[in-house]
């Protein structure tokens, strides 16, 4: 099932040579780009927040009718669209009709989400002996940026055109102080749908002040079709040899435990519902960090996962330069507006990102970024249908 890593190769130095050809937000309504035919980047209005501020939807389409649809409302993946082995085209990310249901929402569809991904026990850190206190949103932990993390706030939004790739590029300044953190943050994350049909995602980030940054993109997949059901029948391989086991409140205990002879071991294949009644956590399913193995890293990117629907021969290979990666599915999904109306492990996320609470884990990769430095990472999500 291993592919290989030529084309991450190329993908990243694409980043390098974008032509960034329109301010931001600028209306750019049906724009072919030039090169090979079928790359297309359209925008229209998706309505406004409650507070007035109005909201784009870009819609980038490759040459093979793959469909990346995005808003600059938390920088959110509204759909990416694809076909399954017959030619039915669907999305296979959970969405929201409109910016009301996306505002409402407390389930994280689809955003770019910072200044940290996952939990920061207490909401509390400490950096050259000054404590900080973040914004306390699960329980007493901090989750996911704190109460109006990047998910909630409005991004810049400019395309990005090659001739075999088109996206979208978004910034935004995370001030001093917002939700606690430290530092004026300055983010830049890139969203590049390719003519070979890989989504990536890269985000860079520097800071004025000394401060923590992990930042991931939180879409719920499902591959057989944002309606599909349940995905207890996707067939899911990691590489990672461990995890780390968590506490009551999501908070790992610092221990990276060895995934064999558990019931998260997907080191081979295994279907996502095979052994999720064995996870013993409230509500039960996963929602635990892998630490990716290094010996599958080439040309600074690690092997994370693959995924298969047999039903539609959907196929998701995903890559990353992150050292973990987050399985949750969607255990606290419950029908309600807060879950966009779906249900309990209606999706999957698997979220590339450094591991949770590393500020208060002496023994986790540091995420502490200071002047002078630019945090980077790079996720390639490839599609492909098996027939």
């Amino acid at each position: 099932m291993k592919i290989g890593f030529l084309v991450v190769a190329f993908l990243i130095g694409c980043f390098a040579t974008v032509n960034m050809s329109a301010p931001p937000n600028t209306e750019i309504e049906s724009e072919t780009t030039d090169g090979i035919a079928g790359l297309e980047i359209t925008q229209e209005d998706f309505g406004s927040t409650a507070d007035g501020a109005p909201v784009q939807l870009f819609t980038c389409t490759n040459a093979n009718g793959y469909v990346l649809k995005m808003i600059d409302y938390g920088a959110t993946v509204v759909s990416l669209e694809m076909p399954d082995k017959t030619g039915n085209v669907e999305n296979i990310t959970l969405s929201c009709p409109d910016i009301a249901g996306y505002e409402a929402l407390g389930s994280y569809f689809g955003c770019s989400v910072g200044r940290y991904c996952n939990r920061i026990a207490g909401g509390k850190f400490t950096i050259d002996e000054t404590e900080y206190e973040l914004a306390t949103n699960n329980g007493e932990n901090h989750l996911h940026g704190g109460v109006r993390g990047f998910d909630k706030v409005m991004w810049k939004a400019e395309p990005l055109k090659q001739e075999d790739s088109v996206g979208l590029r978004f910034t935004y300044r995370s001030v001093d102080g917002e939700e606690g953190y430290p530092g004026n943050l300055d983010v830049t994350v890139d969203y590049v749908l390719t003519n070979d049909n890989a989504l990536t995602v890269s985000f860079k980030a520097t800071t004025d002040k000394a401060t923590h940054v992990n930042l991931t993109n939180h879409n719920y997949w499902n591959l057989a079709g944002q309606k599909g059901g349940k995905v207890h029948d996707h067939e899911l391989m990691i590489y990672g040899n461990h995890y780390l086991p968590v506490d009551s409140g999501g908070i790992p205990t610092g221990e990276l435990a060895p995934v064999a002879n558990t019931p998260f071991d997907f080191t081979s294949v295994h279907t996502i519902g095979e052994r999720l009644d064995q996870v013993e956590s409230d509500p039960i399913g996963y929602d635990h960090c892998y630490a990716l193995d290094a010996g599958q890293m080439n040309q600074g990117m690690r092997q994370a996962a693959i995924v298969l629907d047999p039903s539609s021969g959907r196929k998701m290979t995903i890559m990353t330069s992150q050292p973990g990666l987050q399985f949750y599915t969607g255990n606290f999904l419950d029908g309600t507006e807060g879950s966009g109306g779906f249900d309990q492990y209606n999706a999957f996320c698997l979220e590339t990102q450094h591991f949770p609470d590393a500020p208060n884990q002496a023994d986790f990769e540091s995420t502490l970024l200071k002047p002078g430095e630019t945090y980077s990472q790079v996720t390639v999500h490839q599609f492909s249908v098996e027939k």
